[in-house]
């Protein structure tokens, strides 16, 4: 039990690994029978509810059970393990959208929880193979982050829009200027906003310096377009079905 709780592990994650790919399939069938069954989980039915607080446990246990694994371990006063990343925003916001279904909170999660937690997924930032409680409250964490962007806009009749759209990129900018002040006050990477992530070397074509926060926030608005026209893409797929019955 101590190892499975334990700072480090002896058994460190391997990148698309058994375990790994395991993850990942789960993700996706979780992701499609969402996205399938969205109808017979709509906002007032029995089965919402059910989603809805799985969802919200999930998230809450999981954010809570890291915190206090990093305070155990002297970890929590080094700056380094607060929820202030994009995916740990995304998790606060979309626990707090499960509670009170505000309008502005569902819309600004499905843009901030969706394709970083896919991303991070698919190239985990982490230390731990899947004998440590780390990796399932990693993978936990990750999955019910855009479960719970796209439910809570699948199941509901809030709406987005381009205005939308364009309203949580600006909180977002504003966002990441206080992280990059709490950043350098600190010595953390929050938002990847000092250096690309090594899981994802990727990031490390978009340059140096300035260069490299201009590209990172034209990256995250092609992201945030892109969801957008998904959305636009599904609304209007679902308006045709409709029509047609």
């Amino acid at each position: 039990m101590y190892q499975w709780f334990a700072q480090d592990s002896t058994h460190p994650f391997e990148l698309f690994s058994f375990s790994h790919f395991t993850m990942l399939i789960i993700f996706g069938l979780g992701t499609l029978l969402l996205i399938v069954y969205r109808d017979e989980v709509t906002y007032g039915k029995k089965a919402h509810n059910i989603v809805r607080w799985s969802l919200l446990t999930a998230l809450v246990t999981s954010e809570l059970s890291y915190q206090l694994w990093a305070f155990a371990h002297n970890l929590y006063f080094t700056y380094e393990y607060l929820p202030l990343h994009l995916c740990g925003i995304a998790s606060l916001t979309g626990i707090s959208a499960l509670l009170t279904y505000h309008r502005k909170l569902i819309q600004a999660n499905y843009f901030i929880a969706v394709i970083p937690a896919i991303i991070a997924l698919v190239v985990p930032e982490i230390p731990h193979g899947y004998e440590h409680f780390r990796f399932w409250k990693f993978f936990i964490h990750h999955m019910a982050i855009p479960w719970t962007g796209l439910f809570l806009i699948l199941t509901t009749r809030i709406s987005i829009t381009l205005k939308i759209m364009c309203e949580t990129y600006c909180y977002l900018v504003l966002y990441a200027v206080a992280v990059g002040i709490f950043n350098k006050t600190f010595h953390t990477n929050y938002l990847f906003l000092t250096r690309p992530p090594a899981s994802f070397p990727a990031l490390s074509a978009l340059d140096t310096g300035l260069g490299y926060h201009i590209n990172l926030a034209l990256l995250t608005f092609g992201v945030f377009s892109l969801l957008l026209v998904f959305y636009k893409w599904g609304y209007s797929r679902k308006r045709s079905e409709n029509d047609g019955i």
